[in-house]
């Protein structure tokens, strides 16, 4: 399956919208995905919206559990690539990134207030 890189700088503002849940491999048994290393393998749904643009939530997948990441909370995505697959009569695209963290929040007051006595 080939990879295809996202430029996430072009997706606008990322937000958390279902927080980190391990990625199930096997409904029936319950099996957790694991990576190459044997570390989980996490979903974060997140919201995108280009310019104009509906909002659009996709499931990207993660190794490791992305801390602080919280539904609501603006994050960054970094080395996101897609994947398109096709099973039977499904097909679809499936996001896989790096790592997922979530965006500092600006210091209070920052924004156009001077600092002055």
């Amino acid at each position: 399956m080939q990879s295809i890189p996202v430029d996430t700088s072009r997706l606008g503002v990322l937000r958390c919208a279902v927080g980190p849940e391990p990625k199930i491999a096997n409904f029936e048994t319950k099996e957790v995905k694991k990576d190459r290393d044997g570390n989980t393998v996490y979903t974060v749904g997140v919201t995108v919206r280009q310019d104009g643009r509906r909002v659009s939530v996709i499931e990207i997948a993660v190794s490791g559990e992305p801390k602080g990441v919280v539904e609501g909370t603006e994050v960054r995505v970094t080395g996101m690539e897609a994947f398109a697959w096709a099973m039977g009569d499904r097909h679809g695209i499936s996001f896989r990134a790096s790592a997922i963290t979530p965006v500092p929040a600006a210091p209070a007051g920052s924004a156009g207030k001077g600092g002055g006595a």
